[in-house]
């Protein structure tokens, strides 16, 4: 009944000034991408958009840019290049609205290139590692055109399609784009110390990849009872759930469960997630929801920064005017935790750049995006310590700052404040 075609065939469809949608994270489907590529010279116009994506990103040459020009809701590292070359944009959106822009036509969709799990005796496909905003994609598409893989884990939850829903699909088998981090350095370990510090028993955490939250999670080995209800989850929690350290018993919202809108990490994280029903996979617009997360008692969010500036203010989506990445879900997690019963919201960077420049600054430089405000942020965690700016005046802020800078900065970025602040 249904047909599989090659991917050559299956991108016919797309046409010139259409909009296309690649599903994010470690889920593109990388033949239907490449076919498409390989079109250019007979397409012009063709907006892709898509949040981060592992793999390539070969649309995003800029010698094609009259065929392709990149719309990044986050700016990964494959089409950074983009912004500055004239071939790309970037449109801010909290990953928790981005599934309305699709919905009510904001940002409507001609096109959804997605990767599915094979059907089962029922018909039925799994998105896999990554839902985020890819139903509302395919429920606002005109055309979806699916890579079905069976390395594809099949994961429990909302992201469990009909193959009558794809309009096309090809029969692909391919590993999944694998994500991996490094060791922690002796800062970031320091930094995951202050953090394990100010997570209770019975917390539930959100965080990312990346080498902090690496660190942290390799300090939970004696705590108790916690839950994970975050955007995305790697590796690291693994041990903790074959530990029973996470286990879900006291969330309020899916208890008993592990959630998440998409995973990026090794082959063992893919392995573990397929067919497990302790891992639940909703979409972002539920998952990053304040309300939904504001209901899990002792939430703790923690989230990266590019700078902090002595008011309390957090960039983390540019480095002065040339945006680096997005806004994505930290305000939404920051806010939820900050709502929760116990709940803590934290941001974590390490004092300076690797180039030696403070990331703890009197104002942020001229042109940074502000994505969680000085009213929205509670603790800020540097290797130097932990400050706690909830309640706290403007000018006691500056002093608990200023204690967690880098000591060479300290007493330089106190004076160029007062020294320079009106009002």
């Amino acid at each position: 009944m249904y047909q599989s075609k090659t991917p050559e065939e299956a991108v016919k469809v797309i046409k010139s000034n259409d909009r296309v949608y690649i599903q994010m994270g470690a889920a593109p489907p990388q033949a239907l991408i490449k076919a498409m590529t390989a079109r250019h010279e007979e397409l012009r116009n063709v907006e892709v958009c898509h949040l981060h994506l592992e793999g390539e990103a070969p649309y995003a040459n800029p010698v094609l840019k009259d065929s392709f020009h990149v719309n990044s809701f986050f700016i990964g590292g494959n089409v950074r290049h983009t912004l500055t070359a004239g071939n790309g944009s970037y449109t801010p959106v909290f990953l928790s609205e981005l599934p309305l822009l699709f919905k009510n036509g904001i940002v409507p969709l001609d096109i959804a290139l997605i990767q599915v799990s094979p059907p089962d005796k029922h018909g039925y496909c799994s998105l896999g590692v990554t839902i985020g905003a890819t139903i509302a994609a395919i429920e606002s598409a005109k055309h979806v055109i699916a890579q079905i893989n069976p390395k594809m884990p099949r994961t429990h939850g909302a992201g469990i399609i009909h193959i009558s829903e794809l309009n096309t699909f090809v029969e692909v088998d391919e590993p999944i784009l694998e994500h991996h981090v490094g060791i922690p350095s002796e800062v970031e370990q320091k930094i995951g110390d202050y953090i394990a510090e100010l997570i209770e028993d019975r917390s539930t955490l959100q965080m990312g990849v990346g080498n902090i939250p690496n660190a942290v999670l390799s300090r939970l080995g004696n705590h108790k009872d916690l839950g994970l209800h975050t955007e995305m989850f790697s590796d690291g929690v693994i041990d903790l759930i074959l530990k029973d350290v996470i286990n879900g018993n006291y969330k309020e919202i899916s208890r008993g469960r592990a959630m998440a809108t998409f995973l990026m990490g090794s082959k063992r994280l893919y392995d573990y997630v397929d067919d497990n029903p302790f891992v639940e996979m909703r979409e972002a617009d539920f998952v990053n929801d304040v309300y939904i997360i504001r209901q899990n008692p002792r939430m703790v969010a923690i989230n990266s920064a590019i700078e902090v500036d002595l008011s309390g203010q957090v960039c983390a989506d540019s480095i002065g005017t040339r945006m680096y990445s997005g806004v994505g879900g930290q305000m939404d997690f920051i806010r939820g935790a900050s709502l929760s019963e116990g709940g803590k919201a934290i941001i974590a960077l390490p004092a300076t750049t690797q180039k030696g420049i403070s990331r703890i600054v009197p104002f942020l430089k001229p042109g940074s995006g502000v994505v969680t405000t000085r009213a929205h942020v509670h603790y800020v965690v540097t290797e130097y310590g932990v400050a706690n700016l909830y309640g706290k005046t403007i000018k006691q802020r500056v002093e608990a700052l200023a204690k967690i800078a880098h000591p060479d900065f300290r007493e330089q970025i106190v004076r160029d404040y007062f020294e320079k602040k009106t009002g």
